[in-house]
């Protein structure tokens, strides 16, 4: 019966030197998450038998943050796992190294795809619906007419009416070439673009007056008037009125339009823009604009692709404009120690594990998308060795009992 307790002991400081070697063979592995193995004592009534393995432990603590500057590196800060598609089997991962296949694919170095939530019909992330293989098109940014365009000015409430006034020379009738001098006190331009992406220059004069449109007296008002590449149509003419207080006393939203018979011609859409002057200011200092904004933008080319904390791969362009390709999905387990390993760092779901729960980054239990970073394996070496040295001792002392008991069966025989 010694025999057969002393092999027990040998093959479970065998099955831990195992389970260390491979933790330890693996201390460089990226999102790789050491194990140990667990014993139990063998009774048959009140006899013991020596022991066994009862089980090898998953450790899921976290390992170490380490950048790599490349922003296709991905780590998981918290609770979940990465979720892949792999030969049409779901599998879950802490090693978020990625490269992007021809065809826009997320992958990892064993081909697996990375799983996320992509976009509805109006562009926008649908989070909550169901994870599907992410793809970044490689398709150009279509061009985007100007439809607001904000900005913020003072007009100097020392000006006079009729008094300073610069003026400029502008045309009225591209057929027959007609001009018109506009007297102004200031002016400021921004730049919009059409259904095409061609860019347009517009400026607005602003000129102090001291009655209205219908020959009755005002005050604080100025009469603006709007010019496109050099056009003007007076249709687009409208009033700016301060109380007492210096602030707006009118509508600070104005529809701007210039249709086929301006500069635009034939090719493009009309451009009919809104112009909001919410926070302008008549004030005792000089014409200033503070803040100009428009969401227009021509066509531009991918040049590369961001993510974002929580989740969310940014395609950007040469126009400087960016929008959502879709957005990483993250897996939670109530019991992660249930994954069953499955190799490539990789696990796969059981009965033990649980259901996962899959969310987005950042939100309930869910941590959050580090970019450019990945995650260590979390085997702490030194304790790897020092566990390795207290199973090597085992092993020599169980080997030691086989051989006390050889000797003791030996003089046992020997006996005449």
């Amino acid at each position: 019966m010694s025999f057969s307790q002393a092999l027990s002991g040998l093959n479970a400081a065998s099955s831990s030197l195992g389970t260390l070697g491979n933790n330890i063979s693996n201390s460089q592995t990226v999102g790789f998450k050491g194990s140990s193995t667990q014993f139990a004592d063998v009774f048959a009534g009140s006899v013991g038998l020596g022991t066994r393995v009862s089980a090898t432990l998953q450790d899921f603590t976290e390992g170490n943050l380490e950048s790599t500057n490349r922003n296709l590196d991905l780590a998981v800060s918290g609770e979940g796992f990465l979720r892949y598609e792999q030969q049409g089997e779901i599998v879950y991962s802490r090693n978020g190294q990625l490269n992007l296949t021809p065809d826009g694919t997320l992958v990892n170095a064993q081909g697996a795809q990375l799983m996320g939530y992509g976009l509805n019909a109006a562009g926008e992330v649908q989070v909550g619906g169901q994870p599907q293989v992410l793809n970044i098109p490689a398709d150009e940014m279509p061009a985007g007419a100007t439809e607001n365009v904000g900005t913020t000015i003072n007009l100097d409430s020392r000006e006079n009416a009729d008094e300073d006034l610069s003026t400029t020379q502008v045309t009225t009738d591209l057929a027959t070439g007609d001009t018109e001098e506009i007297g102004y006190h200031y002016s400021n331009n921004f730049t919009v673009y059409d259904s095409l992406g061609n860019p347009r220059n517009v400026t607005v004069y602003y000129e102090k007056v001291d009655e209205d449109a219908a020959g009755d007296p005002v005050n604080n008002t100025w009469n603006a008037k709007v010019v496109m590449d050099g056009y003007y149509d007076d249709a687009n003419d409208f009033e700016v009125s301060f109380n007492n207080n210096g602030t707006l006393n009118s509508d600070p939203q104005q529809e701007i339009n210039f249709g086929a018979d301006s500069p635009l011609g034939n090719d493009p859409e009309e451009l009919d823009f809104q112009l909001d002057l919410a926070g302008s200011t008549q004030f005792g200092n000089d014409s200033t604009t503070s803040a100009l904004t428009q969401d227009g933008f021509t066509s531009g080319a991918l040049v590369g692709i961001t993510i974002e904390d929580d989740g969310t791969i940014m395609m950007n362009y040469a126009n400087e404009q960016s929008r959502p390709a879709g957005q990483v999905a993250l897996a939670y387990f109530r019991n992660p120690e249930g994954l069953q390993p499955n190799g490539d760092n990789a696990w796969t779901a059981t009965n033990a594990s649980g259901q996962e729960l899959v969310g987005a980054p950042g939100t309930g239990m869910f941590g959050s998308i580090e970019s450019g970073v990945v995650e260590m394996s979390n085997v702490d070496m030194a304790k790897q060795l020092v566990d390795m040295i207290v199973s090597q001792r085992a092993y020599q002392a169980n080997s030691q009992t086989i051989k006390t008991q050889d000797e003791i069966l030996q003089t046992a025989i020997n006996l005449r």
